[in-house]
C-alpha cells in the first residue's frame, strides 16, 4: 500500500496528471520522469519511443511502483502493450481514459482530437473512441509545435497564441463540440487553446479520467494508501531548473508543504 505510483513522460506534459493525483489521491507518494532531454516523442519512430519508454520503466523499477501511468500519449500508442507485458503491476494509459470522457461528453457526436504527429499517425484515439461509439465522427489534427511551446514555458505569448491559431483554428468548420487534448503537455497551452476555438467547444484532458482509472483498480485491489505526508519524488533527463520552474508553475498549492526530492538521472 505505501509504495509509491511510478509516472513517466517525455517531459513536463505528464504534470497535468501527477496534478490530478495529487487532488484525487492524496495520500498517494509518487515518483515521476519527465524524459525533457529527448522530448518531443511525437516525431520520433515508433520502436524509438518505445525504447524509450522501457529504458524509463526499467529505471523507475528501482522504486518498486505498485502501479505506472504513462502519462504520454505517445508512449501510450506505441508502448503501453509491451510495458504490459514486461511489469507485474497495472500500467494505465491515457488514451482510452480520454476517450471515454470525451464520449461522455459529446452531444454533436463530432470529436475532435490533437495531438503528436505520433499519436494521431497511429490512430489510437479513433479507434478508441469508435469502440466506444461507433457512430461517433473523428477530426484528428497532428500539432507538432505545441510541445516545444510547453517544454520552454511558453504558454500565453503571442507567438503561443499565432502558432496554435495556425495549427487548429480551420477546426473550427466542423461541428465538433469535445476537443480531447490528445497529448499531456497540451493542457498548458488550454486558455490559448479556448481562445482560438472559441465557446462551445469542451476541451477533454485525460488527467481527471486517467486519475479515476487508477483510483478504481488501487482500491479494488487493496492498495490504496492513506499516507498524510507522502514523499514525492521527481526526475528530468534535461535542464533541471527549466523542469523545476515548470513544475512549480503548474503545480503551484499542490506542492506547498509537501516534501519533495529534485533529482537528474543518467539513462541513456
Amino acid at each position: 500500500m505505501q509504495q509509491p505510483i511510478a509516472v513517466l513522460d517525455s517531459g513536463v506534459g505528464g504534470l497535468t496528471v501527477v496534478k490530478e493525483m495529487m487532488r484525487q489521491l492524496p495520500g498517494e507518494a509518487i515518483v515521476y520522469f519527465g524524459d525533457t532531454a529527448r522530448a518531443p516523442y511525437g516525431s520520433r519512430p515508433p520502436e524509438e519511443v518505445a525504447r524509450f519508454t522501457r529504458e524509463i520503466v526499467d529505471y523507475l523499477t528501482q522504486f518498486h511502483p505498485k502501479m505506472i501511468i504513462i502519462a504520454c500519449n505517445t508512449s501510450t500508442a506505441f508502448a503501453l502493450d509491451d510495458i504490459r507485458r514486461l511489469v507485474q503491476v497495472p500500467v494505465v494509459g491515457v488514451i482510452k481514459p480520454g476517450a471515454r470522457a470525451a464520449v461522455g461528453r459529446t452531444v454533436s457526436g463530432c470529436v475532435g482530437v490533437i495531438g503528436t504527429e505520433g499519436t494521431i499517425r497511429s490512430g489510437a484515439y479513433e479507434t478508441a473512441l469508435l469502440e466506444l461509439s461507433p457512430d461517433v465522427r473523428v477530426i484528428s489534427e497532428a500539432c507538432p509545435q505545441f510541445v516545444p511551446l510547453v517544454e520552454r514555458g511558453d504558454f500565453r505569448s503571442h507567438e503561443a497564441y499565432k502558432t496554435i491559431r495556425q495549427s487548429i483554428g480551420h477546426l473550427r468548420m466542423y461541428p465538433i463540440d469535445s476537443l480531447i487534448l490528445g497529448c499531456t503537455h497540451y493542457p498548458f497551452l488550454s486558455e490559448t487553446i479556448s481562445e482560438v476555438m472559441g465557446t462551445g467547444i469542451s476541451l477533454i484532458s485525460s488527467a481527471e479520467e486517467t486519475t479515476r482509472e487508477a483510483t478504481s483498480i488501487l482500491r479494488q485491489s487493496g492498495m490504496l494508501s492513506d499516507v498524510r505526508m507522502p514523499v514525492h519524488q521527481f526526475f528530468c533527463s534535461g535542464n533541471p531548473d527549466l523542469f523545476q520552474t515548470i513544475a512549480r508553475q503548474w503545480l503551484g498549492e499542490h506542492m506547498e508543504l509537501r516534501p519533495i526530492v529534485w533529482r537528474v538521472p543518467q539513462i541513456c
